[in-house]
């Protein structure tokens, strides 16, 4: 996706959501202040995120605060209502547990103001929605597995069950592979969430469904780059390093897996995207703009509760062997550490 960007302009405005700095200078957000929750800030991914975040924030004249909930709903519950006491005209949570994020984001709406769901679904009437489209993430993730191995034993290493993504991932996975599994060609013999998106967790997960399955297995869809590692770590304890593994994210351990040939896909979510199409929505719903102006928007009603909500869905892109070169050329990350230990197989990128 950035690697088709001008890195000149803000992609914001580029993917279509007609929400950019254009809009208005600095003076325009003055005194607005953006509070922003993070569930769990220590995760590598969530600092790209906020960077972006911020050099809107900034550039447009707000002021940006925020408090990391450290895995915890009740801090998270506690953070959202300290960043309303600091004086937040918009949030941006980034929801530990979604369901448990809803009285602090009820303490929002009754002090009118506005949330942006990020990244994660939180299912409440009036909050908006922003992430990529995760459907099409899983789908991505499924067909390239299914390329490299049409045929034979597949485990999913889904994502955390307290978070609706894992859900939405899998049901995108499960579309593309259904039909293979309703032949007979696919057959499933291991499946299991991931307590908290955790590696370790994900590796013992592995490791219990190898086990069980005497080491046949010829195929994992694990839903992003953390549990992939995770997965990579057990086959490799059982010498099996190599079999298709997918993930999302474009962590660079992951790509440099992909280059190495131990992970087939790293489903690429430029964070710098996402998180500047935050910053810039949550100003201008400070501002007063109705959600149904941002361009772009949809109404997304495919969460477990089906409520209609005000979404704006990014779209990701799949990084293989073949193009590591956009996630380079993108300035996501750089080419010796994607191309570290490449020692056999060297993708064109590496070259």
């Amino acid at each position: 996706m950035s690697s088709l960007l001008s890195r000149g302009c803000y992609a914001v405005g580029l993917l279509g959501l007609g929400v950019g700095l254009a809009v208005g200078g600095p003076a325009m957000a003055a005194d607005l202040v953006v509070g922003v929750s993070w569930s769990n800030f220590q995760e590598e991914r969530w600092k790209t995120d906020e960077a972006a975040m911020k050099s809107v924030i900034e550039q447009m004249g707000a002021k940006y605060v925020s408090a990391d909930a450290q895995s915890s709903s009740e801090k998270q519950i506690a953070d959202i209502e300290s960043l309303i006491t600091r004086g937040a005209n918009a949030l941006i949570v980034l929801a530990w547990d979604s369901d448990a994020v809803l009285p602090g984001v009820a303490k929002a709406a009754a002090e009118g103001i506005p949330v942006v769901g990020y990244d994660r679904l939180i299912e409440q009437k009036g909050v908006f929605y922003l992430t990529f489209d995760n459907k099409e993430v899983g789908r991505m993730q499924a067909r390239e597995v299914f390329k490299v191995q049409p045929k034979g034993n597949y485990v999913f290493i889904k994502g955390y069950a307290a978070d609706p993504n894992a859900d939405f991932l899998h049901a995108g996975q499960l579309e593309v592979l259904k039909p293979a599994i309703d032949k007979g060609d696919i057959k499933v013999v291991g499946e299991q969430y991931t307590d908290g998106w955790k590696p370790e967790v994900a590796q013992s997960n592995m490791e219990q469904i190898l086990t069980a399955n005497n080491n046949k297995v010829d195929a994992v869809v694990a839903s992003n780059d953390g549990t992939a590692g995770g997965v990579v770590a057990a086959l490799s304890a059982q010498g099996m390093a190599g079999i298709p593994v997918s993930g999302q994210d474009g962590d660079f351990a992951a790509l440099n897996r992909v280059a190495r040939g131990l992970q087939t896909v790293s489903v690429w979510k430029d964070a710098r995207d996402l998180g500047k199409a935050a910053a810039t929505i949550a100003i201008e719903l400070a501002k007063g703009k109705k959600p149904s102006e941002i361009q772009g928007v949809i109404t997304f009603k495919d969460g477990p509760k089906k409520v209609p909500m005000d979404a704006v869905l990014l779209k990701p892109v799949p990084i293989r062997k073949d193009n590591l070169d956009v996630v380079i050329k993108a300035g996501w990350v750089k080419k010796e550490v994607v191309c570290q230990g490449v020692t056999k197989d060297v993708p064109a990128a590496c070259k």
